[in-house]
């Protein structure tokens, strides 16, 4: 599968990759399956989803279940059910198919417009029957309910064959040359022809008589354009009962209101190619334009590019899935093509995992590597000395450099830089110095931010690492100061470790004592490794040394609970003589205040007969009206701090706080309960204790006697 990306629409090409010859034998293809890596990553949707040489046209049946497609060499048609994702039938037929429809919902009536003038008819079965019409026909329409077939080819003429009677009706005559294309409007089955000189010209089936003609030729040209000839119709496709596409030899592909003679809107694939195929996609009111190079998806309306799909081969034919974002392709080719755009709908349901498909893809995007290519940037041709291949075959634009060939780059890049060998030795030189260098007493560099935290892990890292080196398998755990996950600690001031607030006070006798427990550790365990191996690593417990078990009962040392509550106490000190300096400083500014207060209270008069009038209040919606005191003290609550909130609530008991061991704060909140919950839970009380008046007792119907006992 081949992912691309055009105008950030991803597109999925499910027929990538290689595919096995015709005529390998089954037991040779799976030899292959099993080898070839190519192979195996591969998906084929449809198994044998190919012809032998050329697929000429594409179709999908109206009930979905089927896929058939016309291809040559030799001439032949095959038929994939979707249900089972393989090959229904193949069969042969007896000259190349120009175009073919299919009359039922499902395979079962087929018609084919042979190159030698054939009308073959095919049932479920097979062949049916065959007819010839009088010139070389291009194209055919079926007209359902009169059951005529309008074929038009190289005349004036459209003949029209009724499949009821079994026989040619009256030709219709037109003014045109030759026609090339023709079809029928769903809606109101209007029948239109694309001639060879550029025009469009529309018939009413019931009564014979040309209603309208079209000169597209004109329209399709741009101003000051050079014309050599005219452009005539080659694609021809309605939408709806009033739109109507027609696609010109030139790559022009026009959208015409029927009730105007101008077209609403000129779309160019600047190819100067045949449009081969004109489809539209409904759901998001675009159009899928192809000629033989390229298929074009845009708006209906604007004609702004939605995405574009280049495949490697010539195009004949597309078709789309209904209700889907999938895509089939008629190729000059024997691989026919399978495209899934997840932006223009769904997968079918019969294929419905390659949703799931593309969304694990999309989690997890890859880079694209071209192994036979080498992308380059303009820059690096002025180096290489190869500007003047832009534009050529051998430098393919991409994005704002190009692709070349990698054998190219490397033999130019030799011929361009011919001391290449000596820049890669004094290179390898260079590494070499640096590694010996590694091997010199190393100066350790402090950080300039956690200083003495940096200092204790080296020494930490120091003792691990000498503990490693006297194992033998022994891997070094990597340290904290060598990962980039933890730089910015060392870095960053804001992370500097504060040694006198509270939680460091509390925390620093536990960490100071397992730190000097760890480092104990290391040593002990380093020295019994280095007895160990001096004794020839005996399995046996060397004499005078404590066991595991015995240095375990170290860490039933409690020593720094002591050293907790004296931290302690002197944090519950120092808090008291601050309190005592704030209560002091707030007495000092009280006084002030008062004298303060007393000056002022004549200019303040004013302001307070001011304060005496009524003040209006808006409720917000959504709010209950209590009073104007609780208001106020919500909008006091609001502005003030996260510490006055919580002094309030110690006051008020909704709210307690406790002091953990380590140092840590610990709140508990007890919430107050509404007025309408406190109603509800008495009336609760009330309902139980009515129920409990109302219970009568049954033990006056208890008896000594047994359960059946009888008495007489």
């Amino acid at each position: 599968m081949q992912i691309s990306s055009v105008n950030d629409v991803k597109i999925y090409n499910l027929s990538h990759g290689k595919s096995l010859p015709e005529w390998l034998s089954d037991r040779k293809k799976r030899q292959l399956q099993k080898k070839d890596v190519d192979i195996q990553r591969r998906i084929e949707l449809i198994q044998d989803f190919e012809m032998p040489t050329v697929c000429t046209s594409i179709k999908v049946s109206r009930d979905g279940q089927f896929i058939l497609a016309t291809g040559t060499y030799k001439p032949r048609i095959r038929c994939y059910d979707t249900y089972q994702l393989s090959l229904k039938f193949e069969r042969c037929l007896d000259s190349d198919v120009v175009a073919f429809d299919i009359l039922s919902d499902d395979y079962s009536k087929l018609v084919f417009l042979h190159c030698d003038r054939f009308v073959e008819f095919h049932s479920q079965h097979g062949s049916y029957y065959k007819t010839r019409i009088p010139k070389f026909g291009r194209d055919f329409s079926y007209h359902y309910p009169s059951c005529d077939l309008f074929f038009v080819g190289t005349s004036s003429e459209v003949f029209r064959l009724n499949l009821e009677q079994g026989r040619f009706l009256n030709s219709l005559q037109t003014d045109a040359v030759e026609n090339n294309v023709c079809d029928i409007n769903p809606v109101h089955h209007l029948f239109a022809t694309g001639s060879s000189e550029g025009r469009v010209e529309c018939w009413d089936p019931r009564v014979r008589t040309r209603v309208g003609k079209l000169d597209c030729a004109l329209s399709s040209l741009a101003e000051g354009a050079e014309v050599q000839s005219l452009p005539s119709i080659t694609a021809l496709k309605f939408n709806g009962s009033l739109t109507m596409a027609v696609g010109t030899s030139t790559g022009q592909v026009l959208i015409y209101d029927l009730r105007s003679n101008q077209p609403l809107l000129v779309k160019d694939h600047f190819y100067n190619l045949p449009i081969k195929s004109i489809n539209f996609h409904d759901p998001l009111d675009l159009v899928v334009s192809a000629d033989s190079k390229i298929i074009k998806v845009w708006s209906k309306d604007t004609g702004k590019a939605f995405s574009s799909i280049q495949p490697q081969t010539n195009i004949n034919d597309v078709c789309i899935y209904p209700n889907s974002g999938m895509l089939f392709t008629a190729n000059e080719d024997p691989k026919m093509n399978t495209f899934y755009m997840p932006a223009l709908g769904p997968a079918p349901r019969w294929c419905s995992f390659l949703d799931n498909l593309t969304e694990e893809l999309e989690e997890s995007p890859e880079s694209t590597v071209y192994d036979d290519y080498k992308f380059v940037t303009r820059k690096d041709l002025e180096n290489l000395g190869l500007s003047h291949l832009v534009g050529s075959s051998l430098l393919r634009a991409y994005m704002h450099g190009y692709f070349m060939d990698i054998r190219l780059y490397h033999k130019v890049k030799t011929m361009a830089n011919p001391f290449a060998y000596d820049e890669y030795r004094k290179d390898k030189i260079r590494q070499k110095i640096e590694e010996s260098r590694t091997q010199r007493v190393q100066v350790k560099k402090l950080p300039k931010v956690n200083k003495e935290l940096a200092l204790k892990l080296m020494e930490e890292g120091d003792d691990e690492a000498e503990l490693t080196n006297r194992k033998k398998k022994g891997k070094a755990l990597p340290s904290v100061l060598g990962d980039d996950r933890f730089k910015v600690m060392f870095e960053n001031p804001e992370y500097q470790v504060d040694e006198r607030s509270e939680e460091f006070r509390l925390l620093n006798p536990i960490v100071s004592k397992v730190g000097q427990k760890r480092k104990k550790k290391l040593r002990l365990m380093a020295q019994q490794a280095a007895d160990a191996q001096q004794a020839g690593e005996d399995d046996e417990e060397p004499e005078g040394r404590a066991s595991s078990e015995e240095e375990s009962s170290d860490d039933d040392d409690k020593s720094w609970v002591e050293e907790v509550r004296e931290q302690r106490r002197l944090l519950w000190e120092e808090g008291r003589d601050r309190r005592r300096l704030e209560r002091k400083e707030a007495d000092r500014n009280t006084v002030l205040q008062k004298e303060q207060n007393g000056a002022e209270e004549t200019s303040n008069t004013a302001e307070s007969k001011k304060a005496r009038q009524p003040q209006y209040y808006q409720i917000k919606a959504g709010e209950e009206f209590r009073s104007f005191n609780d208001m106020a003290r919500k909008q006091k609550l609001q502005k003030a701090s996260l510490e006055d909130r919580l002094k309030l609530e110690e006051h008020s008991g909704t709210g307690t706080m406790a002091d953990t061991a380590v140092g840590s704060k610990q709140l508990t909140f007890s919430l107050k309960k509404s007025d309408q919950q406190r109603k509800q839970q008495q009336a609760e009380r009330d309902h139980h204790e009515e129920r409990r008046k109302l219970r009568r007792s049954a033990g006056h119907l208890s008896s000594d006697r047994g359960r059946g006992w009888g008495g007489w």
